[in-house]
């Protein structure tokens, strides 16, 4: 996230002490893979075994299903928004290729928490603005270069590569192609001859 402020109160909650701290992030990375697995009806039971620890382990630091989904939900953004930094050498059009890549691989494993959130929640919400600041300077560039049409938005963009992750494909190498087709539609109509 971008800064301490706008950060969603879930990072409020992370524990200070190393032990705790190793203890929390083992639980986000056993419940993401829990519920990429089985989504969002993945048992805790399972989620505190994968973890390493205990039940109460997992309570003490999430009390309910539901914090566990948004503290899962809000890493993950967290990484995506961090990816774009890594970005900025790359040249313009492959910054933002790179990032949106990313962002569709992040959606496509991200359905079953999001539904589980309410899409008008103040943590979705902190989250869509948090994954716009990261992405907009990236299509902001491309667009400044030339390599991206100057006729549409971001919120464009998200909403075309976001109705692109709701067809279910076969494999991800189609999923690539066709988003390949759809990303080809941004350049401007010079550039795409």
């Amino acid at each position: 996230m971008t800064s301490a402020g706008q950060a969603p109160e879930v990072f409020a909650q992370r524990p200070k002490r190393a032990d705790a701290r190793r203890n929390y992030d083992a639980l986000i990375t056993a419940a993401r893979e829990a519920f990429a697995e089985n989504g969002a009806a993945a048992s805790l039971e399972d989620v505190a075994r994968r973890a390493g620890v205990g039940i109460g382990t997992l309570y003490r630091n999430f009390p309910t299903r539901r914090h566990l989904f948004e503290a899962v939900y809000v890493e993950e953004v967290r990484e995506l928004c961090h990816s774009a930094e890594g970005l900025a050498e790359l040249p313009p059009w492959d910054a933002l290729v790179a990032w949106l890549h990313r962002f569709v691989a992040y959606v496509a494993t991200k359905r079953a928490l999001a539904e589980q959130l309410l899409r008008d929640s103040e943590i979705f919400t902190s989250c869509r603005t948090e994954i716009f600041s990261a992405g907009e300077p990236l299509m902001r560039r491309a667009q400044s270069a030339g390599v991206v049409r100057d006729d549409i938005g971001f919120d464009d963009v998200v909403r075309l590569i976001s109705g692109l992750t709701m067809a279910q494909f076969p494999s991800p190498e189609q999923r690539d192609r066709v988003l390949g087709v759809a990303l080809d539609g941004l350049r401007p109509p010079a550039a795409s001859r």
